[in-house]
């Protein structure tokens, strides 16, 4: 992308508005645009971002054996006042009324909705295990949205739900959709800690949070900074195993992590005094098994080998995609901007051109470009006429993680310069290596 020709509306100044970093960087950068209050327009950059998330999340519930489909946005209150729910949202749920009087609601959550899918189409045990996922927008009305896109009323979420004969069965999906998450935030280039965490209206005594450490978290977390070493890596997962599932799950919640509202002194005294940590941290996701909650109120019942009549067990487990924005931002950024991680970045590398209408500079970046592009890379080329140190501080905002710049003297000794955006490290190279490198960077992801 020539960004002469794109849509990147950048701001000089901090908003106002703005009281975290994530916040004003997103619309600073030109991601975001408040439409009302906890309800945002995305724009071409916030998108991309928000759909390369979208992709990473999708794929790993896919290789996690789990199906995808999309249920509606506008919910029947009466599937809510089978579950017994429906006053429990309280305020939070916005309520509304079709024409025919009929009661109806913006869906939180949709732990109803699919309850009923199941119980319709699902009746023997020979149906079961089964897993499904939808990336859709929810709404819950807060009191006073704030942070942005961190706590916002209209959001972007990822929601699963396993349907299974018992409670091993049951486990064996919570543990599945546990190592799924840690394989989804590692290719997101964060640290999201599972953390025993209190269940709230979901329901089910088993739940953890992911949280990323983070000064502006709304939790407070206890934990053993030994997990922080922790990494899956390039590990290869059979999630059919129950025991290799279970053994991951186990290996991440051996480590004392809870947030504030299970933390218990007498277990985190139990660790060594100098791994003992307490933090903030801003919650991305969440796996709940709540056995059979909502299908013995609702009938979700399917036929056992012996033709016995038994309620289904259930869990889910979300992920908040548009959160997720916010969170990178808030654990990887500096004074001059966003410091995108490799796996999520809108565009690869930026290409900077120090002289436009110069020739040989042009002709250089036209190289580039070109080069990346037929890669399948995704350049962004500032070839504005603009000065460059207007330049230098778009690119440091928007927070690709490389660049190349390109200008007359360089070009004079052969050479353009590579810069990262994490350490600022500059690197003096040919053209040619410059796109290499940029090339095997993307590869090996």
């Amino acid at each position: 992308m020539r960004l002469s020709r794109y849509f990147l509306p950048v701001l000089k100044e901090n908003p106002a508005e703005a009281k975290i970093v994530s916040h004003s960087y997103m619309l600073r950068a030109g991601m975001i645009k408040q439409a009302s209050a906890g309800i945002y327009s995305w724009l071409p950059l916030g998108l991309k971002v928000l759909r390369n998330i979208e992709r990473i999340v999708n794929e790993e519930q896919i290789r996690a054996g789990h199906i995808p489909v999309l249920m509606p946005t506008v919910q029947s209150a009466d599937l809510w006042r089978e579950s017994g729910r429906f006053d429990v949202f309280g305020a939070e749920m916005l309520r509304m009324s079709d024409r025919h009087g009929r009661d109806m609601l913006y869906g939180p959550t949709n732990e109803e909705q699919i309850t009923d899918i199941i119980r319709s189409h699902v009746n023997s045990y020979k149906d079961l295990p089964l897993t499904l996922f939808q990336i859709q927008w929810k709404f819950r009305d807060e009191v006073r949205p704030r942070f942005g896109v961190m706590r916002g009323r209209e959001f972007l979420m990822k929601d699963g739900y396993n349907f299974d004969i018992d409670y091993d069965a049951a486990i064996h999906a919570y543990n599945r959709h546990m190592v799924s998450y840690l394989r989804t935030y590692e290719r997101m280039g964060l640290k999201a800690i599972p953390m025993r965490a209190d269940s709230g209206p979901i329901g089910g005594e088993d739940t953890h949070e992911f949280l990323v450490l983070a000064d502006t978290g709304e939790s407070e977390v206890f934990y053993d900074s030994a997990i922080l070493e922790m990494n899956l890596g390039d590990r290869e997962v059979n999630y059919d195993s129950v025991d290799e599932c279970a053994a991951i799950a186990k290996e991440w919640t051996t480590p004392y992590a809870r947030t504030d509202e299970t933390h218990d002194d007498a277990l985190f005294n139990e660790v060594p005094a100098e791994r003992r940590k307490t933090s903030r941290g801003i919650e991305v996701g969440q796996i709940f098994y709540f056995g059979t909650k909502y299908s013995e109120s609702m009938g979700a019942n399917v036929v056992t080998d012996t033709g016995e009549r038994v309620p289904v067990h259930m869990g889910s487990h979300g992920i908040g995609v548009s959160r997720l924005l916010g969170a990178i931002i808030e654990a990887s950024h500096d004074d001059k901007g966003i410091i995108w991680p490799e796996g999520v970045t809108p565009f690869h590398c930026g290409i900077i051109n120090l002289k436009q209408g110069d020739d040989a500079a042009d002709a250089a970046c036209e190289a580039i470009y070109q080069a990346l592009t037929d890669a399948g890379l995704e350049p962004l080329y500032d070839d504005r006429k603009e000065r460059a140190g207007g330049k230098f501080a778009s690119m440091d905002l928007i927070g690709l993680p490389w660049r190349i710049t390109v200008g007359p003297r360089g070009l004079k000794n052969g050479v353009v310069e590579l810069t990262s955006r994490k350490t600022g490290e500059n690197l003096e190279m040919t053209l040619e290596e410059a796109v290499a490198k940029v090339i095997k960077i993307y590869a090996a992801l």
